[in-house]
């Protein structure tokens, strides 16, 4: 009986995601069912938007939904140095997703 062969490992499934953030901040993907077994590794992007310091980050990440935080906040330079205030709430910013299986 021969052993020679080939192993093509599955393709990694990938989705991808776009969506704006409600009066929140925040901005909720809901992956296909059965996309994937268990919570995603899921990068993020935001589009350029007003004026303003932007942050964004995961506040919750299953196999079903990823939810996205994001804050905007401006920055003051005082003595030469940058000091960023308080964030608030970003409503009306585009975050892009891409979750991959872990």
């Amino acid at each position: 009986m021969s052993t020679h062969g080939s192993y093509q490992p599955p393709a990694t499934r990938v989705e991808r995601a776009a969506g704006v953030t409600d009066s929140n901040g925040r901005v909720t993907f809901t992956w296909p069912a059965g996309a994937f077994a268990a919570a995603p590794v899921v990068t993020h992007a935001i589009e350029a938007a007003a004026t303003g310091v932007r942050t964004a980050r995961i506040i919750a990440n299953t196999a079903a939904a990823t939810t996205f935080e994001v804050l905007v906040t401006t920055g003051v330079t005082v003595l030469g140095i940058s000091v960023l205030g308080p964030g608030v709430a970003a409503q009306g910013v585009t975050v892009h997703a891409h979750a991959v299986a872990p």
